[in-house]
């Protein structure tokens, strides 16, 4: 085998090799549009792992024949980043094209980092390529986000993950003098968690190991030989969604002693503080909602604290958020309802406001009797007047249905007493 990995030996180097993300790189894709027209504004580029980011950065610096810088944000501060900007400058000067500055894992920029960029990007200096794994709205600066468009990277499908791995049989130059046959792909599309890149390196270390011309790869084989090699945790792999969908499912489940559990395999695997903070805010809303409100501010609240101190002490408000989450009673009620509620403005369309509920705010409308039948609910007995809010043709919709919980018991009772049968509470 070669020094050179075959995930590397494989990479890509034009648009019609790249496997996947058909929406951007298609017939009637955004970004073989962009390359056809020769304009390419800056983009974050904002998908899971092993899908293609920094292939595709690559390949559209390739196709315009524009300089490329990249720079990862695990080992460039503010200096390199300068350097890097006035480089591209200088190549500007001498008419090569607006030079390409790609930073891969951009959500670990800081806020000083990502403001030495601004300043390029907005004056044309370069066009900025970022890669993330995070969602950008959370981890770029609103300044540097507004000046970008973000595409989305969808997970590769079993059947890319398997082209990827027909291609890398018939392309490879050492592969291809092999003969090597797929009789199952179960295993090594498993241990990649859906990362090309990690299948590629999966498979040459199977084919490596067996160290023969003929080859058939079953499960039996791969999990044989892989096992033995798999770390213990991966972050960016099938093991970070794995326990990450464990300790969610835990602290769903009631159980916070499992939660804990699963929470220190995540510290110990040096996961990100701040994405198990997140996913705490949402389990707090999707999963407790209204059967204990209080626990969207604590887990808002620990997200917060967590920001603000850092490692070992952090560990301890992520426990007591996770613990209190856990022992909290459960409701998905308002989860169900948006959800129920989008669903149906897709199913209807846009129905029109009724007519007392609508605003006013000139002549001709008051004259068109908008908002004339209004009932100012604190001008009526309990802050309550019993007219319509929904458009006609959904009135007696119920989109939200209290959960069994004290909390939301007490809800139901209210608004039954409210509106009697009218929502069927």
């Amino acid at each position: 085998m070669n020094s050179i990995p075959l995930s590397e030996r494989l990479r890509p180097n034009a648009l019609d090799e790249y496997i996947g993300q058909q929406h951007l790189v298609g017939k009637d894709g955004i970004i073989k549009k962009s390359i056809q027209s020769g304009v390419l504004p800056s983009i974050i580029l904002w998908g899971p792992p092993g899908v293609g980011k920094t292939t595709l950065a690559n390949i559209i610096s390739k196709s315009l024949n524009r300089p490329f810088y990249a720079l990862s944000a695990i080992n460039s501060g503010v200096k390199e980043i300068r350097e890097v900007i006035e480089k591209a400058k200088e190549e500007d000067l001498f008419s090569k094209g607006k030079p390409i500055v790609f930073i891969d894992e951009i959500h670990r920029f800081s806020k000083s980092q990502q403001d030495s960029l601004l300043g390029a990007v907005e004056k044309g200096t370069i066009t900025l390529i970022g890669a993330t794994t995070e969602n950008p709205s959370f981890e770029v600066i609103p300044a540097l986000l507004s000046r970008c468009q973000v595409y989305v990277l969808n997970e590769l499908t079993r059947k890319e993950l398997e082209g990827v791995l027909q291609n890398a049989i018939l392309k490879d130059v050492f592969l291809k003098d092999k003969k090597i046959e797929f009789k199952e792909t179960e295993s090594l599309l498993r241990f990649s968690g859906g990362d090309a890149r990690k299948l590629l390196n999966a498979l040459e270390l199977v084919i490596s190991s067996v160290n023969e011309n003929e080859i058939i790869i079953t499960n039996h084989l791969v999990n044989s030989i892989i096992q033995k090699n798999l770390a213990a945790y991966d972050k960016s792999g099938e093991q970070h969604y794995n326990i990450i969908s464990a300790f969610i499912k835990s602290v769903r489940g009631s159980d916070p002693n499992a939660a804990v559990y699963w929470l220190a395999r995540m510290l110990e695997g040096g996961e990100d503080l701040l994405f198990i903070a997140r996913r705490l805010i949402i389990l707090a809303s999707e999963d407790i909602g209204n059967a204990n409100p209080t626990a969207l501010i604590m887990a808002n609240n620990c997200f917060q604290a967590v920001n603000t101190i850092g490692y070992p002490e952090s560990r301890i408000i992520l426990s007591q958020c996770t613990v209190y989450l856990a022992s909290s009673p459960k409701s998905n009620a308002s989860y169900l309802a948006i959800d129920d509620a989008i669903e149906k403005v897709k199913t209807t369309g846009n129905l029109p406001v009724p007519l007392h509920l609508r605003n006013a705010p000139t002549k001709l409308m008051k004259e068109l009797n908008y908002g004339k039948e209004y009932q100012y609910s604190h001008q009526y007995e309990n802050n309550f007047s019993n007219q319509e809010f929904l458009p006609e043709e959904l009135s007696g919709t119920a989109f939200y249905v209290p959960g069994i919980n004290a909390r939301e018991n007490e809800m139901r009772n209210y608004l039954k007493n409210l509106w009697k049968d009218k929502y069927g509470y």
